[in-house]
């Protein structure tokens, strides 16, 4: 099989990245429609929606984190396709499900699917053009101009042929999806990246340790609990029909694109870690606000700043992993760690809501995303010190290793 081991961000690689992204994380971008739909076809509660939804989301997740090490190597475009292959078999068997049995069986199916795909796509962000935070907007930003026309198109197909045929849709998107991510880098990064060139890079790149890891998922567990349950709450609190909130999510998910670019302009203006530490807060308390409010146009709001900031974050995180290890190793394991967070999260935000309701849960999101994003906030700095060579990098605490012999970038 043909590699494709240039770098070089051309339009077919970038073409490649958004739609193997956008697959990738389907099943978590488009997880408030789902959770709407499997709810109301068999008639679950908010937990056992949720644990459906967990099914799904920490199969991606396992899967991502098993295929680390292995999408840090050639043969990304195979295991893509592999992927997706598996993936459209899942969907195909969600939309026939006839129970809760059926339903959670072919979501992990297609979740291990989307994990390959996901693993490889995420670990190909960083070998893909010699400007870390501009691959990730540009990979960031399509995914997401992507996945708000499934947001879309996914409930409108559910309205016009009934429900479950939105999983026929995400499976017919499978087959373009196979001949894009053909154009996937397989090389480990430019060898003159500041990862492969800083002092102690060689045992840096080994792994992320298991407190940055445990942060990318926290994080994610919150942002995909209220994520998956913010058609739920809107339609709860604000009294706007399904229909119009997938409207409003999608909408809001596309002007909430500006954060993608503007989390690698506050880089540049302001430096790594005084940037994400704003919007990070931003982030936590529009969270809070978010889940508690019950006007349409607060709601809308918070929506779109949330979504704002949120993004600026996750391309600063994955910029930061990419400027430490361009093997795209640390990119793919944060990748599994987040996708086991978005696993855990509908199925905790579910319980919670049916236990202790929506005021406690405000406060532990909140307050969860100022404690997950500490690690990541380090992670950054680390990043900032590995671009400027310093002696500084060698002292980051973020890797852990198994030998202390030192390794040339090109093993």
């Amino acid at each position: 099989m043909k590699t494709n081991s240039d770098s070089a961000l051309t339009f077919t690689v970038a073409a490649a990245l958004i739609a193997g992204v956008t697959l990738g994380s389907s099943g978590s971008n488009v997880m408030p429609v789902f959770v709407d739909d499997f709810a109301d076809r068999f008639d679950l509660s908010s937990t056992s929606a949720g644990l459906v939804a967990a099914s799904q989301l920490t199969a991606v997740a396992i899967t991502t984190l098993l295929l680390a090490n292995r999408a840090a190597r050639p043969g990304r475009v195979r295991l893509a396709r592999g992927g997706l292959a598996l993936a459209a078999a899942g969907f195909i068997g969600a939309a026939i499900a006839f129970d809760m049995l059926t339903l959670i069986v072919a979501s992990l199916l297609l979740g291990a699917g989307l994990g390959a795909v996901y693993a490889a796509s995420t670990a190909a962000l960083a070998g893909a053009g010699d400007d870390a935070d501009k691959t990730s907007s540009i990979a960031i930003t399509g995914a997401l101009f992507a996945s708000a026309l499934l947001l879309l198109a996914v409930p409108a197909v559910n309205e016009w042929a009934g429900g479950g045929t939105g999983f026929f849709l995400l499976a017919v998107c499978c087959l373009p999806g196979w001949f894009l991510v053909g154009h996937l880098p397989d090389g480990p990064g430019p060898a003159g990246s500041p990862s492969a060139t800083a002092p102690g890079a060689a045992s840096r790149s080994a792994r992320p340790s298991a407190v940055l890891l445990v942060g990318a998922g926290l994080l994610m567990a919150v942002t995909q609990g209220i994520w998956s349950y913010a058609s739920v709450l809107g339609r709860g609190h604000t009294g706007m029909s399904a229909s119009v909130l997938s409207a409003v999510l999608a909408l809001s998910s596309v002007v909430a694109l500006a954060g993608a670019v503007a989390g690698p302009l506050a880089v540049r203006r302001f430096g790594r870690l005084r940037s994400m530490t704003g919007f990070v807060v931003v982030e936590a308390f529009s969270t809070g606000l978010l889940i508690v409010t019950h006007s349409p146009t607060l709601f809308i709001a918070t929506a779109v700043i949330w979504q704002t900031c949120w993004l600026a974050v996750l391309v600063q995180i994955l910029a930061a992993a990419s400027v430490i290890d361009s093997t795209g190793r640390w990119v793919a394991a944060l990748s599994g760690a987040g996708a086991l967070g978005g696993g855990i999260g509908p199925l905790a935000v579910g319980a919670i809501m049916d236990n202790m309701g929506v005021g406690v849960l405000s406060i532990l999101l909140t307050a969860g995303t100022l404690i997950a994003a500490l690690p990541l906030l380090k992670m950054t700095d680390a990043a900032a010190d590995t671009a400027s060579v310093t002696p500084h990098a060698q002292a980051t605490p973020f890797a852990r290793t198994t030998t202390e012999k030192p390794t040339s970038p090109a093993e």
